[in-house]
């Protein structure tokens, strides 16, 4: 079962090794990281994020049961577990599916994990143009037609981040 834990950034490696000696080798633990090219001063500068914070997926059979997460709910760094998370197993899976997608070969999410609509506005994230806001006037399989200001351009939809505002 797949389970979200708080945890203490500073403490994250005390939190693995405390859940591997409460648990077993079966342990999967999974933290989504972000990869964010800013550009400054000419320069390219790379920076990874945890998507979600100071949250993690973990899974193991043995969370199914709620005296088992008493035992481990005390370990180092760990702040506390999510609850819900039982009747939300498929949501959960499916997100975590979403994400591994969106990875490169490092395990960094670089790709856009949300649907993308034409006449919407949205906001760079990474790339030269950064901070600035487009719209999306034409979707095409990897190319988007876009509006910033008066300037009308194509971009490649897998080469830059970008969000919704």
């Amino acid at each position: 079962m797949w389970t979200i834990i708080k945890f203490d950034k500073k403490k994250i490696n005390l939190m693995r090794q405390d859940l591997l000696k409460k648990t077993d080798s079966r342990l999967k633990i999974y933290i989504p990281k972000l990869l964010i090219e800013k550009y400054r001063n000419n320069k390219v500068v790379k920076k990874q994020f945890n998507l979600l914070g100071d949250y993690l997926f973990c899974f193991h059979e043995k969370f199914e049961d709620d005296n088992y997460i008493n035992q481990v709910k005390h370990s180092r760094g760990l702040k506390y577990f999510l609850e819900g998370c039982k009747i939300s197993q498929k949501e959960i899976s499916k997100f975590i599916d979403v994400l591994k997608q969106a990875e490169n070969e490092h395990g960094l999410i670089t790709k856009i994990i949300y649907e993308i609509k034409i006449n919407n506005f949205y906001k760079f994230d990474s790339g030269p143009f950064v901070n600035k806001i487009f719209k999306i006037i034409n979707l095409q399989k990897n190319k988007i037609d876009i509006l910033m200001g008066k300037l009308k351009t194509k971009i490649d939809k897998n080469r830059f981040l970008f969000v919704p505002i």
